[in-house]
This record gives structure tokens, C-alpha cells and sequence, in this order.
């Protein structure tokens, strides 16, 4: 392991419920120390955890606290999906763009750059299904620093047994996306349309029937999500610092407003004047969070979540009143 090695970690102690007001949860934990733009975190059962690193690879964090960065490079990672042979796939949000694997040695390789005629620019996230199928987010097909808030150019790209190809367009700035846990739904964030959108899934991964489950307030993008065990979506909005729990039905409850309102404010009046950027949304951050973007469910009754960010240099844990929803790697490493 490098250098540097962390304290280990203690889990924070539980709640005793979230309620439903604007309060942050009773206990707070931090994991990890030093790390650079870790925007995307996941757990597993083995008690690790990994997130993304501006350094151009995957942070692992032992459960321990020991830490490594697992390869260095000019890509910028975001999200992060691991795989059965350990090794990662990285959705990269460097110019050079496309999905790039990450060898469980630390060695890079592009793993999907072009789909038919269509190069990948700057892709947002990847996950993995239970099915081991792949789905690849791409934001927009513009791609500069001032953001494309009123194009719907955003796609989501599955690739498979049958191979590889886009099942979804016309999206407000696509990022995360998560699958029910019965596959029968695909869940995705639109962050400047603010809404989270449900998708029904073929047999065959084709998309169809969208509609709009929930929509957000002022200053609020939505950017991660993780699903719960009682079929709750938890969506992280990144410069507001807020953490949502939407209901099957739609009903949309606050687990956490850390918001700065100044912050806020600034990012709402940006926005509305077309003039919101990328540099403006990652300098945002809350009271007490580094611009929270991303939530995973682990411990051992997956009731400990664990929150990556853009500036913080560690993640934030709490205790859930409800167990999340096992992710398909939660055995694999």
C-alpha cells in the first residue's frame, strides 16, 4: 500500500432516523484522507471502498483505513463501474473523453471510444447490471466549459452480448442511472432539466416510456444517485449539497440540506442567465460538505452511506434508516 495510510475508519453511529426536515443527520463520518476529486464512490461487501481519483485512476480505501491510488493518468475520472476480474471501467470526463478500463494491475486501456459513426466525448458515468450488462451516460454532445442548459442532446449508450448501442436520447444533461432491482426500470438524473426521469427496459435493454418521477427546486442539479431495498431513489444534488429520497409514487422527501444559501443564489442566477459553467458548479460547496455528488450504500446491513464529492478530500458517511439496494459488485474484489 502507498504511503500516507489513513486512520482506520469507525462507523458512525446510527441516527435514529432521518426526518424530514432541513437538519443534517445527528452523526457524521469521515473516510479516507487526501483524496483528490473523488466524485464517485461504491462499497463493497468486503468492507473496501473505491473512488474515483484526479490523479487519473481508482483510490482504495481498506477497510483498515489503509489507502492506494490503482494507476495514475491524464484522464479525469467520474464515474467508476467495477467488474467481476477486478479491474474498472472509468467514464471519462477529460476532452479525450470515451470509457477506459482500468487493469486490477493499474494499467490503462481504451474500452469504448466510438459507437458506429458516433465518437464519445466526455462521458458523464457507467454502471454495471446485474445482468453484467453496461450502461454508459454521455451528458451532451457539447461539451465546453459554459454548459449546454437548454440542449437535449444528452444519451445513454448499453453495450452487451448483442453488442454495443445508444437506447436513449433527448436527454436535459444526462448523469447517473441506476436499474430497478427487479430490471424492470432505469432510473436517470437530467441535471439541468432537474428532474429524475424512469425509463421502462426491454428484454433486449431498449428504453421506452419515460416519464418524469420527480423535479427539483432552485440551486439544485441533480448529479448522483443509489436505490434503497424498500425501492427509494436518492438523488445528490451537486452545488446545492442536498440529498433527496424520491418514492416509488414520486413523493420526494430531504434527507440532507447542507446548502450554503449565498452559494445557492449564485448558481440559481447563473443559471437563469444561461451563464452557468463548470468551473462555477465544482467551486460550489455547502456548509459543512465539499459539493457532495454521489452516494453509495454499504456495511454489512447496507445501512452505511458513504458520499464522494468534487473538493472534498474525504467521504462523508451516515447512518440510514433504510438499507440500500445490494449493487451487482457487492461480492465481486
Amino acid at each position: 500500500m502507498a504511503d500516507g495510510a489513513s486512520t482506520a475508519r469507525a462507523e458512525p453511529g446510527d441516527s435514529g432516523g432521518l426526518s424530514r426536515s432541513d437538519s443534517l443527520p445527528l452523526a457524521i463520518a469521515w473516510v479516507g484522507e487526501g483524496l483528490q476529486r473523488p466524485e464517485c464512490v461504491l462499497a463493497t461487501a468486503s468492507g473496501r471502498l473505491f473512488a474515483s481519483d484526479r490523479r487519473g485512476g481508482v483510490m482504495v480505501i481498506e477497510p483498515d483505513g489503509r489507502q492506494q491510488v490503482l494507476g495514475t493518468s491524464s484522464l479525469v475520472p467520474n464515474g467508476i463501474a467495477l467488474q467481476r476480474d477486478g479491474s474498472f471501467l472509468i467514464a471519462n470526463l477529460s476532452e479525450q473523453g470515451g470509457v477506459w478500463r482500468l487493469s486490477p494491475e493499474g494499467e490503462l486501456s481504451a474500452w469504448l471510444t466510438q459507437v458506429g459513426d458516433l465518437t464519445l466525448p466526455r462521458v458523464n458515468f457507467v454502471t454495471v447490471d446485474s445482468l453484467e450488462r453496461v450502461w454508459i451516460c454521455v451528458s451532451a454532445t457539447e461539451c465546453g466549459d459554459l454548459y449546454p442548459l437548454d440542449d437535449a442532446t444528452g444519451y445513454i449508450i448499453v453495450r452487451d452480448a448483442q453488442g454495443t448501442r445508444v437506447v436513449a436520447q433527448g436527454l436535459r444533461y444526462t448523469n447517473e442511472c441506476r436499474l430497478s432491482a427487479d430490471g424492470q426500470f432505469l432510473y436517470v438524473n437530467e441535471t439541468f432539466g432537474r428532474r429524475l426521469s424512469r425509463f421502462r427496459v426491454a428484454a433486449d435493454a431498449q428504453l421506452s416510456d419515460r416519464v418524469t418521477l420527480a423535479e427539483f427546486d432552485a440551486g439544485d442539479f441533480p448529479d448522483g444517485m443509489a436505490l434503497d431495498a424498500e425501492g427509494g431513489v436518492w438523488v445528490i444534488c451537486v452545488g446545492s449539497n442536498r440529498v433527496y429520497r424520491v418514492s416509488a409514487d414520486g413523493q420526494r422527501q430531504t434527507i440532507i440540506d447542507d446548502s450554503d444559501p449565498a452559494c445557492v443564489a449564485r448558481l440559481e442566477a447563473a443559471f437563469v442567465a444561461r451563464e452557468l459553467t463548470r468551473p462555477m458548479l465544482s467551486a460550489a460547496s455547502g456548509r459543512r460538505f465539499q459539493n457532495i455528488t454521489s452516494l453509495a450504500f454499504g456495511g454489512a446491513d447496507m445501512r452505511t452511506a458513504y458520499m464522494g464529492c468534487l473538493a472534498g478530500e474525504s467521504l462523508a458517511s451516515f447512518r440510514s434508516p433504510v438499507a440500500g439496494q445490494k449493487p451487482a459488485h457487492w461480492h465481486w474484489a
